[in-house]
């Protein structure tokens, strides 16, 4: 179970930082560190054997009634992918510490980190298909949190819903293509489906499935046409860019190619579609990253670059490509992250990021300048550096590679790739540490300002992040604990390049055979080879960049004068359009009328179940009708009798509410005759509480509705109600008069032995059905937030207008809190709070249960509220009913993820029968807890749905008495 307690800690780690996130940034940067360090530690102490060619793999049960399983396993590609998240997200912790400002909440933010970490563990290390998806969507949206962290910035909240908007739509498609794969291997299990690369590529399926995975992949590693969002993410924090944007999540895609290497590569349509798309990508990354002013957007931009150049890599089709993937894709993360964190240190000590605002650096802050100097000439491929190795195996593999049956075309699109790297790399190095101060804050000496809230173009040379050391003092190093993690990125970049095969060898082996599923071509990883094509194309690369940088002038020129492509603008107009049109179309649908979109609702539903019925036999069954009694015709006969007259009547309001309540104790009473007391006491207590909130409702609302305005309206309404009846009415006639196989007897057979309780309905609801009634008080907290949400806006707008000028229907009534009310409502409290108390541990054997026991304690507070009023209430109940339905929800999870601790299905129930001193057997089952998850849940729900509207009533009754005092005098 250690690879699930691996994938798990940084989930608990998320939960732990909120919790203590009052503890300011050490607790919560400890807390963080501590669950990142163990999952580190524990995929260090796997390390060794999995290097060795070991497979570690572990499951848990999932949704077994559907032969699902959470499983896992750790092969030397997955703990390539997780080393790095781990081991940069541990050195991002401590970078953040330093990093943020006092007014940063680190809870939100430490928070957010884990659970993104987490969500890519589950990429990295899920062995099943499903499950990788499930993680793969969470990283989506939990970067989506951690790039929006500053909401209060409107380029955060532009860049985090653009990269949502991308990848998520990635993520569908990835969703339809591993299906596909899935079906056409016949297994979702990815180390049996890797086993299966004849079924996969002869399958008709293949090329969909490769199309769709593809989109999947593009998008999440940012290639070309989908590059766009990256740049725009760089309204994140620099911890969060240095995290997602050079380590983690943009090797995502990269990391489902890699793993889908074995048997989706070696064909024709991968090596066109997949090589292309990286040449492409590097070059389009690489020239934008040229000409890019902002620090954080030329790192990004060159980021695309190199993701391109991983992509064309593992496009190659050849386990010798595989291998410079697999390298690469560990290099760039070691000098990008500590590239990205130099990029904040500067901003955080030069007060901006904007390249033709800095210089002159390197004598002021010799340590960061040391840092970018070795971590830029790993990117640009310098010996004696890890990039240099890389970058010359892709060399030697490239200019062996015909595409489009040209020799020439591959080597000179790399060269001239790996050219502007260096370029880009020298400006990035060159522009900010050497030649003369520029900007007005350097110039004099004072680089830290004040931190500014506002995410100004590189232009105004001022981003989000500017000034954040706060002081107006001369840019200096950083403090040790900021400045030590790209240091040792750094390092780690250098002693990489000068020991390969001694640091990265083993793992790069073990890596690359788990990619092409079995053994690695022979490589050595040195930084001699001898004079090969290679080492010339490095040559004329290095050369090559030195001279771009030198007429970089000039090229900006006319770059600018040609007019910069703008695709994230190009992408916001699509949306804007495709919104505007979805807009007009739900418009014309939908106008705001209810009654009409009721209409539409119903005559569709009639529509297609008339079509259903039209082609089949509509006979009754044989199944003999039941013996009825003149009482059951009377109650029938009042049953249809009120609810006409509720119909009729609906436009009075109150007198249709008295209605409703003969409806609702009639079928009560046929729930009682049918012998189901529970379904009984429920009816009878959701209408209790139906009818006073609606009480409070309708007390706002004109005495009369407004009446029909068209005849034409009453006969369509009358003709949909009609056709509606008498669908439902033969449909349930068609059902009930044949005979059918039921599972009444499977639950009374099996309900106190498997749920431990006599009471079937109770037991089926928390138990066999626990997960139908867990989304049930989910919907329910949901249906409370919601009413909460658009009552504490009735003060504003049209609606505020009209609670404003609300007016009494009739004279109140001089006593307004009757006494002898009062003093009932007193007295039955205590009662009624005992009575729940009864019915809530009786409710497993004898009718009762949450439920229940939640809808009697809300309407004993209800009725205080009626009979006392709300300020004399509201001061004596004051728990947070948001906190309420909160605990309530949570209660009922964590019931059922007990479950699991112990090898068993969410939410299956444990029950036992201990013997007490004195008092003899008591029954006893997690149920009980579950249950009490419920009863939190529904009395949170009621009493903010109460809270609100009494605060609404309150509202309008203090503008009445206003207005009226000011009638007679009084101020308004």
């Amino acid at each position: 179970m250690i690879l699930v307690l691996l994938v798990l800690l940084p989930f608990l780690g998320a939960v732990a930082t909120a919790l203590v996130s009052r503890g300011g940034r050490d607790a919560c940067a400890v807390t963080a560190g501590v669950a990142t360090a163990v999952a580190l530690g524990l995929l260090g102490a796997l390390a060794p054997g999995v290097v060795a060619g070991e497979v570690v793999q572990a499951s848990v049960g999932w949704v077994p009634a559907l032969g699902l399983q959470a499983s896992f396993f750790v092969d030397a590609l997955g703990l390539t992918l997780a080393g790095l998240i781990l081991g940069v997200g541990l050195l991002v912790v401590v970078y953040a510490r330093y990093y943020l400002a006092a007014a940063d909440p680190p809870g939100r933010f430490y928070a957010f980190l884990l659970l993104f970490q987490g969500a890519m563990l589950g990429v990295a290390l899920s062995s099943n298909v499903l499950l990788l998806l499930v993680f793969w969507e969470l990283t989506s949206l939990s970067s989506f949190l951690l790039i929006g962290y500053w909401r209060h910035l409107p380029e955060a909240r532009r860049g985090a819903r653009m990269a949502l908007t991308v990848t998520g739509a990635g993520g569908l498609s990835l969703l339809a293509g591993l299906l596909l794969l899935g079906h056409s291997a016949g297994t979702y299990e990815l180390p049996v489906l890797l086993q299966r690369r004849e079924a996969i590529q002869g399958s008709p399926l293949y090329l969909p499935a490769l199309l769709l995975i593809l989109g999947g992949c593009f998008t999440k590693s940012a290639q070309f046409p989908f590059h766009f969002w990256l740049p725009q993410a760089m309204a994140a924090p620099t911890p969060v860019s240095a995290y997602l944007h050079s380590a983690t999540m943009v090797k995502a895609g990269i990391f489902l190619l890699a793993r889908l290497w074995p048997v989706l590569a070696g064909t024709e349509a991968w090596f066109l579609i997949v090589t292309t798309t990286g040449l492409v990508t590097m070059l389009v990354g690489a020239v934008s990253a040229l000409f890019e002013d902002d620090l954080k957007g030329l790192l990004a931009r060159s980021t695309i670059s190199q993701l391109g150049l991983l992509t064309m890599l593992f496009g190659l089709g050849t386990r010798m490509g595989a291998v410079v993937g697999v390298f690469h894709l560990v290099n760039h993360a070691l000098f990008k992250a500590a590239l990205f964190m130099n990029a904040g240190i500067v901003d955080h000590e030069a007060g901006t990021r904007d390249v033709k605002g800095l210089g002159g650096l390197g004598s002021l802050m010799p340590v960061a300048a040391t840092v970018a100097v070795v971590a830029s000439a790993a990117m640009a491929g310098v010996p004696p550096l890890n990039g240099f190795l890389s970058k010359e195996m892709m060399l030697e593999e490239a200019a062996h590679t015909r595409l489009l049956g040209q020799a020439w075309l591959v080597p000179v699109v790399v060269t001239v790739g790996a050219t502007l790297s260096v370029a880009y790399a020298l400006r990035y190095v060159v522009r900010v540490y050497f030649g003369a101060r520029r900007g007005e804050a350097l110039a004099s000496g004072q680089g830290a300002g004040a931190h500014h809230d506002s995410c100004a173009p590189p232009e105004a040379s001022r981003g989000p992040e500017a000034g954040r050391g706060g002081g107006a003092a001369a840019p200096h190093d950083p403090p040790l604990g900021m400045g030590a993690p790209s240091v040792l990125l750094g390092a780690l970049a250098l002693v990489v390049g000068l020991f390969p095969e001694t640091l990265a060898g083993p793992l790069v082996r073990a890596a690359s055979a788990a990619v092409i599923g079995g053994a690695p071509p022979g490589f050595t990883l040195a930084l001699w080879h001898g004079f090969t094509p290679a080492l010339g194309m490095s040559v004329v690369a290095l050369v090559g960049g030195a001279g771009v940088l030198a007429v970089h002038g000039g090229a900006e020129k006319v770059w600018r004068r040609l007019g910069v492509p703008d695709p994230a603008g190009w992408f916001e107009a699509g949306l804007g359009a495709a919104v505007k049109g979805s807009r007009k179309l739900t418009l014309a649908i939908h106008d705001g009328s209810l009654q009409r979109g009721l209409a539409l609702l119903v005559g569709t539903a009639v529509m297609v179940g008339f079509v259903g019925f039209g082609g089949a036999k509509h006979t009754a069954g044989e199944r003999p009708p039941m013996p009825v009694e003149m009482l059951t015709v009377l109650a029938w006969v009042l049953l249809v009798t009120a609810t006409g007259a509720a119909v009729v009547m609906h436009r009075r309001r109150y007198l249709p509410l008295l209605f409703m309540g003969v409806v609702s104790m009639i079928m009560a009473l046929a729930f009682i005759f049918l012998s189901a007391p529970d379904l009984a006491l429920t009816q009878v207590s959701v209408d209790v509480v139906t009818i006073l909130l609606l009480l409070l409702a309708l007390n706002l609302l004109p005495q009369q509705s407004p009446p029909e305005t068209t005849r034409r309206r009453r006969v369509r309404d009358a003709v949909l109600a009609l056709l509606g009846g008498v669908g439902m009415g033969s449909a349930a006639w068609a059902v009930m008069t044949r005979e059918r196989k039921t599972l009444a007897d499977y639950y009374w057979t099996h309900a106190k032995p498997e749920g431990g309780g006599t009471n079937v309905v109770n037991v089926i609801l928390v138990d066999f059905r626990g997960f139908d009634t867990f989304g049930e008080i989910v919907v329910l907290g949901t249906a409370a937030l919601a009413i909460f949400a658009l009552l504490e806006t009735a003060n504003r707008g049209e609606a505020g207008r009209r609670l404003a000028q609300w007016k009494p229907g009739r004279p109140l009534s001089p006593e307004r809190y009757p006494l002898i009310l009062i003093a009932v409502t007193r007295l039955l409290l205590p009662f009624a709070i005992v009575t729940a108390l009864f019915m809530f541990l009786r409710g497993h054997d004898h009718p009762g249960g949450g439920f229940v026991a939640g809808l009697v304690v809300a309407i004993a507070v209800l009725m205080q509220y009626l009979a006392s009023g709300f300020d004399w209430a509201d001061r004596r109940v004051r728990p947070d009913h948001h906190a309420l339905i909160g605990w309530g929800v949570l209660v009922a999870a964590l019931t059922g993820l007990g479950a699991l601790v112990f090898g068993r299905p969410f939410l299956t129930s444990a029950f036992w029968h201990p013997r007490l001193p004195f008092v003899g057997e008591i029954a006893l089952s997690t149920a009980m807890v579950f249950d009490a998850g419920v009863t939190l849940a529904v009395v949170g729900a009621v009493m903010l749905a109460l809270a609100q509207l009494a605060s609404a009533s309150k509202r309008a009754k203090q503008w009445a008495e206003k207005r009226e005092r000011g009638e007679h005098g009084g101020a308004p």
